[in-house]
């Protein structure tokens, strides 16, 4: 075949039946015989179309994260077309291909250390920085590029040209795109095709425990890949690294064919199907890429004692496992095609919300989202979540409108606090896991719990209840007998809200019957529900705040950690900054531990996690209030960097009635600082985010957001919503991550230009600009 430019070569690999026993036929797409590889594809497909629509501009540059094929595709393409190639890489970047894109004339930009999602996330934080540097830049985003797997309808078409049809195909799994690509474009003309993912021990892709330290490259992944369809899985095998190099190994010593660990995996696959697949089933495997870069790692020609070692290739078939069982070795799992439904009664619209509609993808089961009014949710399509239209508010309406859509459902939840009762109602209703109605309803009414736990004999503070009745009014006697049961100063708060809002410490009489007019004159919360018209009056407690993280599963409470939180100044209590876990001696922790898990068995919490927030006083550990829900303010971002243990992902399992693993696999450090504002204004702009002097660059800072708009309405701090952004940072102890977060937020300036006043009259334009560096960093120790 003769082709105009090295572009056009791409493709056109050929197919080899396997020289393999069994009744079944076994055949290997060789994309290794692409130019580099595989990716090769996906390269042409994303550049060419970013061309055609303009998104990139004739000789402006590409960047892109990647370890292997990904960069030497981009390097092909990118290269013959014009365009400057950066790579952003990590150590385990091989010499073949370091060298490779190199002598193609790439940049290639080299992480030291790994972040809080392993080496995929460092290269992504990287990657950020350097896009700030390059004008123009075109980021391919592989990962959840649709060009990805679109790329692959030509392998597809290729496949259908040499067989005619296919009974199996299987494919290694680490963006999505080839496997879940060729799937789709073969289903349209071979409907009962049976796909097969291969993916490795230790890569979350499947519902399994994160690993980073993997040795396996060009599969498995630490990060929730958008590409990857579980639709058109049906079902999976996981690898240990052993076993893939020894597959691989047999691969090169019995087909001839030298490829890497991810064919080599494929390959063992296809072993397994050609001995007990019936005759004459044809099974395809794809072969991604060739072995030259694995030479060190698995075809070495002079190896160490160590490596000399026999590999551990396990049992001669896999263990058949439930799907979200963790394994070890080879072992397989279904994904049936009809899966049940996890359905969530309305979610947070960003943070936790979206991330668990997309986790649920990979614990095998598919999100459904009940809610009043879809419009609400950004970028809700992306996360394929089928949406049921119902008054959300009533736990009634929600059973209705599940029942007549038809779906199976294994479980109910949500993300966001105002709905809890109504999921546990539901859950309850249906028979499933998490209808705790009565714990929940306790949790999301403060006086309840304080009753509840008074019953209970668990000490607390003073408190005491206002009811404004009807009329939502409270009589000037009643305020004075409550500061007289309670002290002063005291706090007043809602019974039932969230994010401190309308939280505040009062001096006297006068600002309590104030804040109680405040909180009485709002009669729905942000969500549209209708709020109660009583009022707690607390006692103010001095001493350092924590929380103390749990999730439960049946008779199991795991206590995953105690977080150290630092909060603004009186009179508001607004979280500004967060460490976990929290810095104190072993004595503290029990005490604290102790009293929280008294408090979380007694209100009957067992269905999930919870969140429980206290001060340690002079008398001791004291509640300021108890949440039958994850923590808000990333504090699962932070257990899930210092720990391993993804908080969203089990409590998604305990709904679920998956297995549950709290188990750590880390022992680090992490913390978060909340950008806000020293003044009531405008922002104008939040400056020394990225750039070699940004706070992006500082070693250890795992990411900076930005969550306010500019040109948006800013003040001082007095609940949640005042909260600009945030950094986040890891580090080996406390004192890092202190230092760290200080050194970052001391490189961020957040504008604000004051309003002009009444008094002022109508102004030109906003003046007074202030930048001002106003965070809250936690304090280790504090």
């Amino acid at each position: 075949m003769v082709f105009d430019s090295v572009v056009a070569a791409v493709g056109h690999t050929p197919i080899v039946r396997l020289d393999l026993p069994g009744p079944a036929i076994a055949y290997a797409k060789l994309e290794l015989q692409n130019l580099f590889a595989m990716k090769d594809r996906v390269a042409r497909e994303v550049i060419t179309s970013a061309l055609a629509s303009g998104v990139l501009r004739p000789g402006d540059p590409i960047i892109e994260s990647s370890s292997g094929t990904m960069a030497l595709g981009l390097a092909l393409v990118g290269r013959s077309l014009g365009h400057a190639v950066h790579i952003v890489t990590d150590p385990r970047i091989d010499q073949v291909t370091h060298g490779k894109l190199l002598a193609l004339g790439c940049s290639v930009h080299v992480v030291t250390a790994m972040s809080g999602a392993g080496w995929q996330s460092a290269r992504l934080e990287l990657l950020a920085r350097l896009l700030d540097d390059l004008p123009g830049a075109f980021w391919p985003q592989q990962y959840a590029n649709p060009d990805n797997p679109g790329a692959y309808r030509s392998l597809a078409a290729e496949v259908i040209d040499d067989l005619g049809t296919v009974d199996v195909l299987v494919g290694a799994v680490g963006s999505g795109g080839s496997l879940c690509g060729t799937a789709r474009a073969l289903r349209a003309v071979l409907p009962d095709l049976h796909v097969v993912a291969v993916d490795c021990v230790g890569s979350m892709i499947f519902g399994q425990p994160d690993q980073p330290q993997r040795k396996q490259s060009g599969l498995g992944n630490s990060m929730q890949a958008p590409n990857v369809d579980y639709a058109v899985i049906d079902e999976v095998h996981w690898l240990s690294d052993d076993e893939a190099f020894a597959a691989t190994r047999r691969l090169a010593a019995h087909q001839q064919l030298f490829a890497g660990n991810s064919s080599g995996s494929v390959y063992q696959v296809l072993e397994h199907l050609a001995a007990t697949r019936p005759a004459g089933t044809r099974i395809l495997g794809i072969f991604p890429d060739r072995g030259d870069r694995y030479v060190p790692s698995v075809h070495p020609a002079q190896r160490t004692s160590q490596e000399s070692a026999p590999l551990r290739v396990g049992p001669a078939s896999p263990q058949e496992v439930d799907y979200g069982t963790a394994v070890a070795g080879w072992s397989r799992a279904l994904l049936p095609r009809e899966r049940p439904f996890l359905a969530f009664v309305e979610s947070n619209t960003t943070g936790t919300g979206m991330t668990a509609l997309t986790t649920t993808h990979r614990l095998g089961v598919q999100p459904l989202l009940v809610t009043a009014d879809p419009g609400r949710y950004t970028g809700l399509q992306h996360s394929r979540a089928v949406v049921v239209v119902a008054d959300t508010a009533d736990p009634q309406a929600v059973l209705t409108a599940l029942r007549a859509s038809g779906r199976t459902v294994a479980g109910v939840s949500t993300t966001s606090e105002y709905f809890l009762p109504v999921a546990a109602a539901v859950a309850g209703e249906l028979d499933l896991a998490g209808g705790q109605v009565d714990a929940v309803r306790r949790c999301r009414d403060k006086v309840a719990v304080r009753n509840f736990l008074a019953h209970a004999g668990i000490e607390q503070p003073r408190w005491a209840v206002l009811d404004g009745g009807p009329l939502r009014t409270v009589g000037r006697a009643a305020i004075e007998d409550a500061v007289s049961a309670v002290g002063l100063p005291c706090v007043v708060k809602p019974t039932q809200d969230s994010g401190s809002t309308h939280v505040r410490l009062c001096a006297d009489a006068d600002q309590v019957a104030a804040q109680v007019a405040l909180i009485q004159a709002v009669s729905h919360n942000a969500r549209g529900l209708l709020t109660p018209s009583t009022v707690l009056v607390e006692e103010y407690l001095v001493g350092p705040e924590f929380s103390v993280e749990t999730l439960g599963s049946g008779d199991r409470l795991d206590v995953l950690g105690v977080t150290a939180k630092t909060v603004s100044a009186p009179p508001h209590f607004v979280e500004t900054g967060h460490l976990f876990p929290a810095p104190v001696d072993d004595d503290t922790r029990s005490r604290i531990v102790e009293y929280a898990t008294r408090i979380i068995r007694a209100l009957g919490i067992t269905g999930g996690a919870a969140h429980l927030e206290l001060r340690l006083t002079t008398d001791g550990p004291r509640l300021v209030e108890v949440n039958g829900r994850a923590a808000g303010g990333m504090i699962p971002d932070l257990v899930r960097l210092a720990t391993g243990v993804d908080l969203i992902e089990q409590q998604l399992r305990v709904v679920a009635s998956l297995p549950v693993d709290a188990s750590p696999t880390r022992d680090r450090s992490a913390g978060i600082a909340f950008l806000l504002a020293q003044q009531d204004g405008v922002l104008t702009g939040i400056d020394g985010i990225g750039g070699a002097e940004g706070a992006l660059a500082v070693p250890g800072v795992d990411r900076v957001t930005v969550t306010a708009a500019v040109g948006s309405a800013v003040r001082t701090p007095t609940n949640f919503a005042d909260r600009l952004g945030f950094v986040i940072a890891l580090g080996a102890d406390a004192d890092e991550v202190t230092d760290t977060l200080h050194e970052a937020v001391r490189r961020i300036t957040v504008r604000v230009a004051a309003r002009p006043t009444a008094e002022a009259g109508p102004a030109p334009a906003l003046t007074d600009e202030q930048p001002t560096h106003h965070t809250g960093v936690p304090v280790a120790g504090a």
